[in-house]
């Protein structure tokens, strides 16, 4: 029987928090919940959760914190991450997105829209772990960890200008042509354009296998 996957809840709203908990719970999902960013991120540590769902605006650590403390530590490097906020203007989300969140999803919850975020993330993260175990390299967890903090190495090693770079990089993330133009100013048919010439310069068809070289890129890079 497949082991349940666990989602972390970092949420200080009692009742939201509570409400998330018994929907995923009722999905199947193992929850574990804390209620600020502090006692989220001892919960993070211990329980190994699959997917964190997290608050941005929270007293003693905002999701922001939890965030970029979390991604410092190569155990969570590749955790799939999405925020959880009233906010949703493409400056807050371009702030969640940069610090390396995976989703960004707007109060009050709809249920489709979250499980669908958090399944389409863990299928991102079961297929590159798969990719990485057929090539003979190590999962995407721990070490062997590709390293998305600079655009960089696709640039230098694939190629690319540096914009087209900054795309590949987000793109390798999960993140849609919306996420990427609302992270980088500029418009969706920037973004596909950009991405048109990127198919072309790697030899591959698709989005995913662009990422798949981007990922593969950028761990060999990390690992140097």
């Amino acid at each position: 029987m497949p082991t349940k996957k666990k989602i972390l809840i970092i949420e200080d709203q009692a009742t939201m928090r509570r409400n998330l908990a018994l929907l995923l719970e009722m999905e199947g999902f193992e929850v574990v919940t804390a209620e600020n960013g502090v006692v989220g991120l001892e919960a993070a540590r211990r329980e190994r959760p699959d997917v964190i769902l997290c608050d941005v605006m929270m007293p003693e650590m905002d999701g922001y914190a939890v965030l970029q403390t979390l991604r410092q530590d190569p155990d969570f490097a590749a955790t799939p991450f999405l925020f959880l906020t009233a906010k949703g203007e493409k400056s807050d989300i371009r702030v969640g997105m940069n610090f390396g969140a995976d989703d960004y999803l707007t109060k009050p919850i709809v249920r489709e829209d979250l499980l669908c975020a958090i399944e389409a993330r863990l299928s991102r993260q079961e297929a590159q772990e798969a990719h990485f175990r057929e090539a003979g390299g190590q999962a995407i967890s721990g070490s062997g960890l590709p390293d998305f903090s600079s655009p960089a190495p696709l640039q230098s090693e694939l190629g690319l200008t540096a914009r087209e770079a900054e795309v590949l990089l987000w793109v390798a993330q999960g993140k849609s042509n919306g996420d990427v133009s609302a992270i980088l100013g500029c418009s969706e048919k920037t973004v596909k354009q950009h991405l048109g010439s990127i198919f072309e310069k790697l030899g591959v068809e698709n989005r995913t296998s662009a990422s798949l070289v981007a990922v593969e890129t950028l761990a060999r890079h990390a690992s140097r």
